[in-house]
C-alpha cells in the first residue's frame, strides 16, 4: 500500500476499462452524482502528493487529473462530507466532495487509522450553502487545548468577511499548524465578499458624486438618458454583469460608456466586442459618436487578423465567428480587461462550439447584452449567466434538477422553482422595459391587416397543410422520427411561404395580395416627406416582389439581405439613414438585429417570425432612444391560415421571458416548451383544431374510399408500400406494407377511421410467403375475390393504369420535397435542405423507374445509380430527370441543395452502376406525369 506522501500512479490497466455508473437523464440523486466522482476518483487521477506528510493523513495532498488540471486536497475527515479542493466542480456541486477528493480517499485506503483530524478546522462548506465552519476535534483535547476560545473569536469576525479575522487566524495557524489549520479556500471566498461590498460603496458614492456634479461622465461626447447612466453603472461597478434592457434601449451605447468610465477609473486599456459581423460597422460608428476612443475592426484572413490583433485600438472588434478560430491566440496577443458580448443569444446554446469557444475568453471586466437572454428555454439563461459567474447556477445537472421537472426517464417535461430562478439570475441582471423608460421614448402604435389569399394560394396551401396534418395524426400517436420532424417542419415552413406567395417556391407564380396591401399603403404613408418605412420579410423573394414595385413606383430604397457583403450592407444603412430620397429599407432578419434605424417612423412586418423576440427586434430598430417620432407598425397576416393562428403561440412564448426575467405572471402556470404535451398543443394551434387530417381535407371532392386509402398509405409510407388488395363487393381492403410490427394494430385503426374500410396490413415477405404456398397447393388464397387496385410497379399484372398511377403519385411528392428544399436553402438552411433534397432524387427516380416497369430506388445512392443508367439508356442527364419533374424544359436551373446532393452521390456511386445487368429503362411518356 502506498504511503500518504508517495506519488502514485493512475489507475489504467484493469481500472481503466471500469465503466461509470449508469446514467439515467437528470434524474440523478446527490448519490448518483457521488458515486460518479468516485468512479472518476478511481480512473482520471494521474497523480497524489502529499504536501505536508508530518500531519498524518488529515493534511493536503497535491492532485494530478488525466486531464491536465492539478490541485490542492484538503483532508479533514472520513466521516463527514467535509473536505475541500480548489477545483471548479467541487467549488459548485454542493455534494461536499469531487473526483480529487476521491482520489485522494480510496489512495490513502487503511493509511487513515482515525476517523477525523485532530486539529481545529476553519474552512468553507461548500457542501452546506458556502458556508464558514469552525469544526473542533472531539472532546477539544491534544494539540488544540486551550486555543479554541481565541479561534472562537476571530472566527465570529470571519463569518462577516473580516480581512483582519482571516489575517488573524492565519497568524495563529503558522504558530501552532499542529493544533489549527485555515482552508486556503478562504482567502478566495474573504476577497470575493470585500470586493462586492466595495463595488457596493463605490457605486453609491459615485452616482452621489454624480448627482450632487461633483463627478461627471463628460468624456462622453453626448449625455445619456437617466436610465442609461444607471445601466453604465450596473456594468462598470458589476465588473461582470448582464444588461438585458429591451431592445432599442441603447444597450450599445452604455457599455461603451461604461468601458470609458472603467479607462477613467481603473486605468484599463483594452475591450474586446465580439457581435454578430453585421452590427462591427455599428459598434463603430456608435464607438465614435459617443467618444474619441480608437477602434479596431477586424476583417479579412488570417494575417490581417493576428496584424489587427497585435495592434488594437482601445476596442476590438470581432464578430462570434472569429472567435471560435482565434480564441487562443487572440488571448495571447490581446490580453482584454473587458468582454462585451453583443447579441450574447448566441451563446444561448450550451452545447455549441461557438458557446464553448466564448467561454474561455478571460477577463475581469465582462459585459453580456441581449435583450433576449430567453427565448424558447430556461436553458438559454443558464448559458449566457455560465459565461459571466459559472458559480451561480452551478453545474447543469443540479440546475436541471432544482428547475425542470423530469419525467421517469430524466428527460424534462416541464417547470419548477422558477421565482428562485428569476431571484439568482437578478444578481447579475439589470433589465429595463420600454414601457418603464416610455417618458423618455415617442408613442407607438400597432395595427394588423388581415389578408385574404387568392384561389392558387389556397391551393397550395391546403396541399402543404394536408401533408402537415398527416405527420400530427402520427404525431398525436407516437413520437415522430427524426426524418418525420424534418418534414413536419419543413411543410409548416412551405405553409408559411405560400402566405406571403407561391412566388417564394415557384419562380412562375406571383399571387401576392400581401403585396397588393403594400402597394395600397405606401402611397398615403408617403405623403409624409420626412417618413421612412422598414420593411421586413423572413424570405428574400418575397422582398424581390416588394423591391419591383419600388423600382416601378420610382420609389428608392436600400437593400439589406444575408448574401450582401458587408461592406455594401454599411454603405447601404448609410444611405437609408441620410439620404431624403431613400425612403424604404428592404430587410431580412439580417437588418432585425443590432441596427440604429431611427430615421424610420414606420414598421412593416410582411410575416411573422416563430420567436416573439425577433418580431421585437425588428420593431426596436425604429423604435428605440433618439426616435424623435411616434413609431407605427403594422403586420400583414393572411387571415384563417398558420400566420392567423401563429399569434396565439408568439404571446405564450413572451409569457415565458416575461415570467423569469421581468416576474411578471403566474409563474406555475408556464408550460415548457419542448415537452409532448406542449409540443401537441402548440401543433394543434398553428394547425387549428386538434391539428390532424381531418376527412374533408384528406381527398379531393368526389374521392371514393379507394382514394382516400390509397392517397392515405402513399402519403405517409411512400415507397414502403407495395399493394393494395381489396374484396369484390365488400369494404375490406389488404395493404402489403413494410411497417414495425408494432405500429400495425395503430396504422389500421387509423386507416379504418379515415376510409370507412376494414383494413388489414401484412408485410411483404408474409405475403409473398402465402402466395408461395398458394401456388404449391398447401393453402388456398381467394384470388378471384381479391382485386389489386394499386400494384407494385413491374410486378406481374402491373399494367399501363397502374403504373401512370404510381409515377403521378411520385412525382406530385417529389415536387413537394423539391420545393422544400430550395426553400430550405435560399433561407440559409442549406444542412437542413439535404434531407428533403435526397428525397426528391429518390422520388424522381422512383417516377421514372414507375413508368418503365423498374424497381423504385430504395435510398439517394440507389436513385443516383438509376439516373446513371437512365442518362446512359438515352433518357438524358440525371438532373434533366428532376427537372422534367418539376415542369421545367432540359437545361433550366435546378435547386441549389438538389445539385449538391446528386453530385455528391453521383461522384460516390462512379461508374459502378452504369449498364448493370443489361439496364435499358424506356423513356416514360411525359404525358403520363400528370
Amino acid at each position: 500500500m502506498s504511503r500518504p506522501n508517495d506519488t502514485v500512479a493512475s489507475g489504467h490497466g484493469r481500472e481503466a476499462k471500469d465503466r461509470p455508473p449508469a446514467f439515467r437523464g437528470w434524474l440523478s440523486t446527490d448519490e448518483d452524482e457521488i458515486r460518479r466522482r468516485e468512479w472518476r476518483g478511481r480512473t482520471e487521477i494521474d497523480g497524489i502528493s502529499a504536501l505536508d506528510p508530518e500531519r498524518g493523513p488529515f493534511g493536503d495532498y497535491r492532485v494530478a487529473s488525466s486531464s491536465g488540471g492539478r490541485y490542492v486536497v484538503e483532508l479533514r475527515s472520513l466521516r463527514e462530507r467535509i473536505n475541500s479542493c480548489e477545483c471548479h466542480d467541487y467549488r459548485t456541486n454542493r455534494l461536499g466532495t469531487c473526483k480529487h477528493i476521491e482520489g485522494v480517499l480510496r489512495r490513502l485506503g487503511g493509511a487513515a487509522n482515525r476517523g477525523a483530524s485532530e486539529r481545529i478546522e476553519v474552512f468553507l462548506d461548500e457542501g452546506n450553502g458556502r458556508a464558514v465552519r469552525l469544526v473542533l476535534p472531539e472532546g477539544n483535547a491534544g494539540k488544540a487545548a486551550g486555543l479554541a476560545g481565541e479561534v472562537e473569536r476571530f472566527f465570529r469576525g470571519l463569518r462577516r468577511g473580516s480581512p483582519k479575522a482571516l489575517a488573524g487566524l492565519r497568524r495563529m495557524a503558522r504558530e501552532r499548524p499542529d493544533a489549527l489549520r485555515v482552508s486556503r479556500l478562504l482567502e478566495g471566498w474573504v476577497e470575493s465578499r470585500q470586493a462586492s461590498e466595495r463595488r457596493r460603496r463605490e457605486r453609491a458614492r459615485f452616482a452621489a458624486d454624480l448627482a450632487a456634479e461633483r463627478r461627471s461622465l463628460d468624456f462622453l461626447k453626448r449625455p445619456l438618458l437617466p436610465y442609461q447612466v444607471e445601466g453604465v453603472l450596473h456594468l462598470a461597478f458589476g465588473e461582470r454583469a448582464l444588461l438585458a434592457d429591451d431592445m432599442g434601449l441603447g444597450k450599445t451605447v452604455q457599455a461603451i460608456a461604461a468601458s470609458a468610465l472603467l479607462r477613467e477609473l481603473r486605468g484599463i486599456e483594452r475591450v474586446l466586442v465580439v457581435s454578430p459581423a453585421s452590427l462591427k460597422a455599428e459598434w463603430e460608428e456608435q464607438i465614435a459618436t459617443f467618444s474619441d476612443l480608437s477602434a479596431t475592426v477586424v476583417f479579412g484572413g488570417p494575417a490581417a487578423r493576428r496584424a489587427a490583433y497585435r495592434r488594437p485600438g482601445f476596442f476590438t472588434l470581432c464578430n462570434y465567428e472569429q472567435i471560435v478560430v482565434d480564441r487562443r491566440e487572440l488571448l495571447e496577443t490581446l490580453r482584454p480587461d473587458v468582454v462585451i458580448l453583443d447579441e450574447a443569444q448566441r451563446i444561448k446554446n450550451w452545447q455549441t462550439r461557438t458557446a464553448n469557444e466564448v467561454k474561455k475568453l478571460h477577463s475581469r471586466y465582462a459585459f453580456v447584452l441581449t435583450g433576449t437572454p430567453l427565448e424558447n428555454r430556461i436553458d438559454e439563461v443558464y448559458s449566457i449567466v455560465q459565461f459571466l459567474n459559472p458559480d451561480l447556477l452551478g453545474p447543469l445537472f443540479r440546475f436541471n434538477r432544482e428547475f425542470y421537472e423530469l419525467d421517469e426517464k430524466g428527460r424534462p417535461v416541464g417547470y419548477r422553482n422558477l421565482d428562485a430562478l428569476a431571484e439568482r439570475v437578478s444578481s447579475v441582471m439589470l433589465r429595463r422595459r420600454k414601457e418603464e423608460v416610455e417618458s423618455q421614448l415617442p408613442g407607438r402604435t400597432t395595427k394588423t391587416f388581415f389578408v385574404p389569399m387568392t384561389e392558387a394560394q389556397l391551393d397550395d396551401y391546403e396541399g402543404y397543410e394536408y401533408l402537415a396534418r398527416r405527420l400530427a395524426a402520427i404525431a398525436a400517436r407516437r413520437p415522430l422520427t427524426p426524418e418525420e420532424f424534418k418534414s413536419l417542419q419543413g411543410n409548416l415552413a412551405c405553409m408559411r411561404m405560400v402566405c406571403d406567395t407561391p412566388y417564394i417556391l415557384d419562380g412562375k407564380r406571383r399571387d401576392c395580395p400581401k403585396l397588393e396591401e403594400i402597394e395600397r399603403l405606401l402611397p398615403d404613408l408617403l405623403e409624409d416627406p420626412a417618413r421612412k418605412i422598414l420593411i421586413f420579410s423572413e424570405w428574400v423573394r418575397m422582398l424581390d416582389l416588394v423591391r419591383e414595385h419600388a423600382v416601378e413606383a420610382g420609389i428608392e430604397f436600400a437593400w439589406h439581405t444575408g448574401s450582401v457583403p458587408q461592406q455594401r450592407r454599411r454603405a447601404e444603412i448609410r444611405r437609408f439613414r441620410e439620404d431624403p430620397e431613400c425612403r424604404l429599407f428592404l430587410s431580412t432578419e439580417s437588418g432585425g438585429v443590432g441596427l440604429n434605424l431611427q430615421a424610420a417612423d414606420t414598421v412593416i412586418n410582411v410575416d411573422q417570425p416563430w420567436n416573439s423576440a425577433r418580431l421585437e427586434q425588428r420593431i426596436a430598430r425604429a423604435w428605440r432612444k433618439r426616435q424623435t417620432r411616434a413609431v407605427s407598425v403594422i403586420h400583414l397576416v393572411s387571415e384563417h391560415t398558420i400566420e392567423h393562428r401563429m399569434l396565439g403561440l408568439l404571446d405564450q412564448k413572451r409569457a415565458l421571458a416575461d415570467g423569469v426575467l421581468d416576474r411578471k405572471g403566474d409563474l406555475a402556470d408556464l408550460r415548457m416548451p419542448n415537452s409532448r404535451a406542449a409540443f401537441m398543443e402548440r401543433l394543434q394551434a398553428v394547425l387549428g383544431g386538434d391539428g390532424a387530417a381531418s376527412e374533408d381535407r384528406e381527398t379531393k371532392p368526389g374521392a371514393t374510399a379507394l382514394d382516400r386509402l390509397r392517397d392515405a398509405l402513399l402519403a405517409e409510407h411512400g415507397a414502403a408500400l407495395q399493394r393494395i388488395l381489396v374484396r369484390e363487393g365488400a369494404d375490406t381492403a389488404l395493404a402489403v406494407l413494410r411497417l414495425p410490427p408494432d405500429l400495425v394494430a395503430d396504422e389500421e385503426r387509423r386507416l379504418g377511421e379515415s376510409t370507412g374500410m376494414s383494413v388489414r396490413v401484412i408485410d411483404p415477405e408474409a405475403y409473398e410467403s402465402m402466395r408461395r404456398l398458394a401456388d404449391a397447393g398447401l393453402i388456398s388464397m381467394p384470388a378471384g375475390d381479391l382485386r389489386e387496385v394499386y400494384p407494385v410497379c413491374g410486378a406481374e399484372g402491373a399494367g399501363e393504369a397502374g403504373r401512370r398511377l404510381r409515377a403521378a403519385a411520385l412525382a406530385e411528392r417529389a415536387e413537394h420535397k423539391l420545393k422544400a428544399a430550395v426553400l430550405l436553402e435560399g433561407g440559409g438552411f442549406a444542412e437542413e435542405a439535404r434531407a428533403p433534397a435526397a428525397e426528391a432524387v429518390r422520388l424522381a427516380a422512383g417516377c421514372l423507374a414507375a413508368m418503365t416497369g423498374a424497381p423504385e430506388p430504395e435510398d439517394a445512392e440507389a436513385a443516383a445509380t438509376f439516373l446513371l443508367q437512365w442518362e446512359d439508356a438515352g433518357g438524358g442527364p440525371p438532373l434533366d430527370a428532376i427537372r422534367i419533374l418539376s415542369g421545367e424544359a432540359p437545361g433550366a436551373g435546378v435547386s441549389a441543395p438538389v445539385r449538391s446532393l446528386l453530385d455528391e452521390v453521383l461522384r460516390r456511386a462512379g461508374n459502378t452502376g452504369r449498364g448493370a445487368n443489361g439496364f435499358r429503362p424506356a423513356l416514360p411518356d411525359r404525358g403520363g406525369l400528370g
